[in-house]
């Protein structure tokens, strides 16, 4: 299987494949409304509106299994990040990113990169520190907090996996590469 083997489902209920995004660079960032990191709306939507036009998607997918830090259903949760950040870029429906429940789609990216890029002392303390709050990662490729973020080539390839301290302008060299 690839990425666009995968079904997602939209904010309004309706299911798309994968295949859509299909030739695209693509960030998928599992999000919160209420967390610490929620301010990277930001840097995602700056991203989005640099790169768009020469093929970058975000796709972002609220989870609320970290300290409940995404309440609200999916109009909610968009409205608050359409207000508060101007975010323009997809936004699906709620999903679990560990365990039994998790979106097949996550599971798939777990698998292709198992760890987070961390970088820096500052940002391995405050991980560690995280996935010791966090009741969901048991397991080392588990999703440790709020906005891990994937970075997926358009030849399907899941190209690098970052832990919530990474900054996604900070990815900007990495994509522009992908992007040719």
């Amino acid at each position: 299987m690839t990425i666009y083997d995968y079904e997602i489902t939209k904010r309004d209920g309706n299911s798309i494949k994968m295949e859509e995004f299909k030739w695209k660079v693509l960030i998928i960032v599992n999000t919160a409304t209420w967390c610490g990191f929620t301010p990277q709306y930001e840097w995602l939507e700056n991203l989005y509106k640099k790169y768009h036009e020469k093929w970058l998607e975000i796709l972002d997918f609220p989870c609320d299994q970290f300290g409940h830090q995404a309440p609200g259903n999916d109009d909610e949760i968009h409205q608050f990040c359409t207000m508060k950040y101007n975010t323009t870029f997809d936004q699906f429906s709620k999903i679990e990113v560990n365990w039994e429940n998790e979106s097949p789609l996550f599971t798939y990216l777990k698998q292709q990169k198992s760890d987070d890029e961390i970088k820096g002392l500052k940002n391995k303390t405050i991980m560690m520190w995280v996935k010791q709050m966090s009741s969901t990662c048991k397991n080392k490729w588990d999703i440790i907090w709020n906005f891990t973020k994937f970075l997926v080539d358009r030849e399907w390839n899941v190209v690098n996996r970052y832990s919530p301290t990474y900054v996604p302008w900070d990815m900007e060299e990495e994509i522009q590469k992908l992007l040719g």
